[in-house]
């Protein structure tokens, strides 16, 4: 996939960020997936294979959906972090507007 992180993506997932519905790294985001607190997974596009497949497979199981979008460099910038591979938003309504946004090109 080729997804960049645009400007309204950007703003909504440090919006996240910043009212705490957000969940940075492999074993935060594991977490919120098995509480049940997971809406959305964002794996970054350079996270390697057993990454992503991993994050598939589980955020499958609990019936969150996945997408795969921007760099570790980006991912950790908007969560305050030097670089995270993988991210939950846990709120279902900035969850959709993040997959409206990306889904019609910002």
């Amino acid at each position: 996939m080729n997804n960049t992180l645009d400007k309204k993506t950007s703003s909504l997932i440090s919006l996240c960020k910043r009212a705490g519905l957000l969940r940075a790294g492999e074993e935060n985001c594991v977490k919120a997936l098995q509480k049940g607190e997971a809406k959305l997974v964002i794996i970054s596009e350079d996270a390697s294979d057993n990454t992503k497949k991993k994050f598939v497979n589980k955020a499958f199981f609990y019936k969150v959906p996945v997408i795969v979008l921007g760099s570790k460099q980006e991912l950790g910038r908007l969560t305050g972090s030097a670089a995270t591979s993988s991210i939950a938003i846990t709120d279902m309504n900035l969850s959709e507007k993040i997959k409206d946004a990306i889904g019609s090109g910002g």
